[in-house]
């Protein structure tokens, strides 16, 4: 599939703010027999005293930008064109999660697709006694790695409601689990830190996903969305694959990758710092417009 992507992102300030340094990462990867970056373009308005582009520990593309003067607004727009494979699987080959740990300890290298990085706790996800039981309660004698990744990933969507008003973007994976409800963050982490409870490592995902408008009705300009979603390392044989415990699905040609890290602290869209008091007004707008 190719797509057209947009993004807006609008802040406005209650107050002016000033000596701001923000961190943003929303232009797609480019990621081998998975997706191509065609082309992209980011602009930022007011226009950045500084801006830096570079590539952080996980190989994807962040922009560093600094705001000397005062602004009541920022204003973060980006366009992307993109081709996307849509992955298939093959016979699972995955161990008995018994045999995990052994398959795990025999890899050496410490570079950004090691599974070691996936394996222990990150900023946003620790232990959590309550998850880890509802983990084990899910994972089943004689299962493997893939089967109890796929089982954990029904159940939480069997289990839990999509709640937009429910939590936000500094809710614990705790706290969402005990509320039963939450968003595609919410449901990532908990999903992370129930594998990851388990010995097997698992990751965040950022990206989009195109969503489809109800039988007899237009597509609504701005009404897709980011999205988050879970990679999940399988053993040597199968590898890494991804899946949606928001839609219970294997990722395909409508999830197109942002970022990859250990949780959402590693791929926040943006993160920063700025001198101001009172509050913010967000507002996201994201179009994935199939190319024919």
């Amino acid at each position: 599939m190719l797509y057209d992507l947009s993004l807006h992102m609008g802040y406005v300030y209650d107050t002016l703010a000033s000596g701001a340094r923000h961190i943003i990462r929303v232009t797609p990867l480019s990621i081998q027999g998975r997706q191509r970056l065609v082309a992209s373009a980011l602009t930022v308005s007011p226009t950045p005293e500084e801006r830096t582009v570079f590539d952080d520990f996980f190989h994807q593309s962040a922009t560093s930008i600094y705001l000397r003067a005062s602004h009541d607004k920022l204003d973060i727009r980006m366009q992307a064109r993109v081709s996307v494979e849509s992955p298939s699987l093959t016979a699972d080959l995955s161990p008995p999660l018994d045999r995990l740990q052994a398959e795990l300890s025999s890899i050496n290298s410490l570079d950004a697709e090691a599974p070691h990085h996936l394996a222990g706790a990150s900023p946003r996800i620790g232990e959590d006694a309550a998850i880890a039981s509802y983990a084990r309660e899910t994972a089943k004698p004689g299962m493997t790695v893939r089967e109890i990744a796929f089982a954990l990933c029904k159940r939480i969507y069997k289990d839990f409601k999509y709640d937009g008003e429910a939590t936000t973007v500094d809710t614990t994976p705790g706290q969402a689990f005990k509320l039963k409800r939450g968003v595609c963050q919410d449901f990532s982490h908990i999903m992370i830190s129930a594998l990851r409870s388990l010995g097997i490592p698992a990751g965040y995902v950022s990206g989009f996903l195109r969503t489809l408008p109800p039988p007899g009705k237009e597509r609504l300009e701005g009404a897709d969305a980011m999205h988050a979603w879970v990679r999940v390392w399988c053993g040597e044989a199968d590898g890494y694959i991804e899946l949606d415990p928001t839609n219970d699905i294997l990722a395909g040609s409508d999830h197109i990758v942002v970022g990859y890290g250990r949780d959402y602290a590693d791929v926040a869209p943006v993160i920063g710092v700025l001198k101001s008091y009172g509050n913010q007004k967000i507002t996201q707008a994201v179009d994935v417009v199939p190319v024919s």
